[in-house]
Order: C-alpha cells, then sequence, then structure tokens
C-alpha cells in the first residue's frame, strides 16, 4: 500500500469516532442517525430520472463508504443486494453498525478503491461521496469502478469542488490558483498523528477522467453547500462567500 493510502488509512481510523459524532450531532433522543441516499428525492441537485429512474431492485455498490448512510439509504430505497467499500477498518465498525440499526441487508468490505474485490459486471449503479478526491490513481480507480459496473450501469460521483477547497473564507481570497492541481496534505486536528492526503483536480480533469475509463457522462451538477441550501441568508451567519461558489461537483455518468 503506497504512503497516501496509509496515510489516509490511520487519518480516518483516528477520526472516525469524532467524526460520526459530528455526523449524528443533531440526532434526536430515540432517532435512528440520517443515512441519506444519494439518490433520495432531496439529494443535492436532485434525482436525475432520465439516467435512472430507479434503484429499486438494483445492484449497488458504494465506493468509499465511510460510515455506510448512502450504503443503508440505498438499502432503504430497495437495492439489492448492497455493498460499501471502504479503505478504514474503523469507518466499516460505525458503518455495521448503522445497517444493524436499520435492520437492512448490505455488505460491507475493506479494500483499495483502486483494487476492489469485487467481480466484473457484478452492479448496476455505483456511487461515491467525497473520497476520490483522496485517490491519488484516479485512472485506475474509475477503471475499477467502470469493471465492477454492468453494460449501461449509472455511477454518480461527487467530490469537493475545487473552487470551494481553495477559498480562504477568513481573507475572502483563493489560497491557491484553481490551476495548481496535485498532492495537498489537511491537517484536521493537531491531536491526529495522521494527516488527510487529497489531490486537487480541475473539473476537466474530473471529467475527463471519466470519460477515458468509458464512461459518458450525462449530467455535471454543481450543488451549493446543506447550510446554504436550507437556510436564509437573512437568518444564518453563514460565511457570505459560501453562497458563491458551489461545495461539490457531481457528476452522473454510465458505463459504455
Amino acid at each position: 500500500m503506497t504512503g497516501y493510502r496509509q496515510e489516509n488509512r490511520r487519518l480516518w481510523n483516528e477520526w472516525s469516532n469524532d467524526f460520526q459524532a459530528l455526523w449524528n450531532a443533531d440526532t434526536a433522543d430515540g432517532d435512528l442517525p440520517p443515512a441519506p441516499s444519494p439518490f433520495d428525492a432531496d439529494a443535492p441537485g436532485g434525482p436525475q430520472p432520465d439516467v435512472l429512474e430507479s434503484v429499486d431492485g438494483s445492484a449497488y455498490v458504494e465506493l468509499g463508504c465511510g460510515g455506510g448512510q448512502g450504503s443503508v439509504g440505498t438499502a432503504r430505497l430497495g437495492a439489492d443486494p448492497v455493498v460499501g467499500v471502504d479503505l478504514s477498518g474503523e469507518q466499516l465498525r460505525h458503518a455495521r453498525r448503522l445497517r444493524d440499526f436499520y435492520g437492512v441487508e448490505a455488505r460491507f468490505l475493506q479494500a483499495d478503491l483502486t483494487d476492489l474485490p469485487l467481480a466484473d459486471s457484478s452492479f448496476d449503479v455505483a456511487s461515491s461521496e467525497a473520497a476520490y478526491q483522496m485517490v491519488g490513481h484516479l485512472e485506475g480507480a474509475l477503471g475499477e469502478a467502470h469493471r465492477v459496473l454492468r453494460e449501461d450501469g449509472v455511477l454518480v460521483l461527487s467530490v469537493p469542488h475545487p473552487l470551494y477547497e481553495l477559498l480562504d473564507l477568513e481573507t475572502g481570497e483563493f489560497r491557491w490558483s484553481y490551476f495548481d492541481t496535485g498532492r495537498r496534505e489537511i491537517t484536521i486536528d493537531e491531536e491526529y498523528e495522521s494527516v488527510l492526503v487529497a489531490f486537487d483536480r480541475t473539473v476537466a480533469d474530473l471529467h475527463n477522467a471519466l470519460v477515458d475509463a468509458g464512461f459518458e457522462v450525462q449530467r455535471l451538477l454543481e450543488t451549493k453547500h446543506q447550510e446554504v441550501r436550507e437556510s436564509d441568508p437573512a437568518d444564518s451567519d453563514l460565511p457570505e462567500l459560501l453562497r458563491m461558489v458551489p461545495s461539490s461537483v457531481r457528476f452522473w455518468a454510465v458505463a459504455r
């Protein structure tokens, strides 16, 4: 396992409990933790019925599943079977716990996205939320996603928008050029020994990598920060800059 993979796995194993606690912080007593699916009616950018009418009865894999929210949420929509893959064993521990809370069927595997322990042409639908920016070998990871999807299978790929990543909310300036791509290390918290390794890419880089891997991109969506979508500017203390740039870019692509 190369250096960035080891570093990211260590970081997520360290950070997992705190990260999942933040994710679940607004859960009311007695309620189940949130398990949103990228195919929910209120998912960022909304559903795309012209690309995928429904996940009901579809074989589904979540690539970089973290705490399993997308896997569990998509199982609740009727996908079957459901598989989640992640590099971090601690994240998968949370995923299995969430699955059991909801009482759905889902299988979780620890693996790297560039080497999936899954058979060729075994899924109808795949998705990934905020994971591929941590993959150094993007072409290899997208090639694996294409390999495990059946012909005309759908991939929904979402990563932090590069414009959002380079904004400095305190100064209102860009921290680097949009075109300065490559490896970047992020300190999540000084108490963690490891850093998060991310790879900056332009939207064109991502689009072209999907095409080169054999996907036909049918939708490209730039979506707002969740708090921006849900709040009134007059009643919000969010930085104004967050209202001016998309927080994520989301591709709906079909395997050809």
